[in-house]
């Protein structure tokens, strides 16, 4: 149930920057006619941290400042965690076409336009899961493959508990409607 928790509350802050990125984007159409856009991450977080300020009802500053740097260590620890897991899941990018060997369009060292974190957001992929994904590619021996999948399920338990850590840390200082707000914007379980 926690694991379930947990990978709802990851979902919903993956659908919240995917969101949020199509409205900044929309919003900025007019002027671009057809180009990326200069998205900012950096604006796309104070804004979104400025909703949840709202959201919570906080006006003091110095209140603020203590719930903010907890909310911040949240943000870190699911980029952490999002980073480790997104390159197998949310944000993989197309490999393009492959051919009957099994090269899938990419080869070891051109990844064949995959991006790491969702979307390209995320983060950059932990060593461990690029060492895991070179061991299945590469048609590693089982015992490698089985070492690499054992290193890889030990950091993603450690940026996990971190970010328990994290959310626990913010919950502390919240009062029940900010500790629903944050569960609202999947800052908590």
């Amino acid at each position: 149930m926690k694991k379930l928790n947990q990978l709802l509350a990851l979902a919903g802050f993956a659908t919240v920057l995917a969101l949020g990125t199509g409205n900044l984007a929309a919003q900025d159409q007019p002027q671009r006619r057809g180009g990326r856009g200069n998205f900012d991450p950096a604006q796309f977080q104070q804004q979104r941290l400025d909703r949840i300020r709202e959201q919570m009802g906080i006006t003091d500053d110095t209140e603020w400042k203590a719930v903010q740097d907890r909310i911040q260590k949240v943000f870190d620890a699911q980029t952490a965690v999002f980073g480790f897991r997104a390159r197998g899941g949310f944000g993989r990018g197309g490999r393009g076409g492959g051919d009957n060997n099994n090269n899938n369009g990419g080869d070891a060292n051109n990844r064949g336009g995959r991006r790491g974190g969702f979307g390209g957001f995320g983060g950059t992929p932990s060593p461990e899961l690029e060492s895991l994904q070179n061991a299945i590619q590469n048609n590693a021996p089982s015992d490698q493959i089985k070492a690499a999948l054992e290193k890889y399920r030990t950091a993603r338990k450690a940026k996990e508990a971190a970010l328990e850590k994290a959310q626990a840390e913010l919950q502390k200082v919240l009062s029940v409607k900010q500790e629903a707000v944050a569960v609202t914007n999947g800052l908590l379980n």
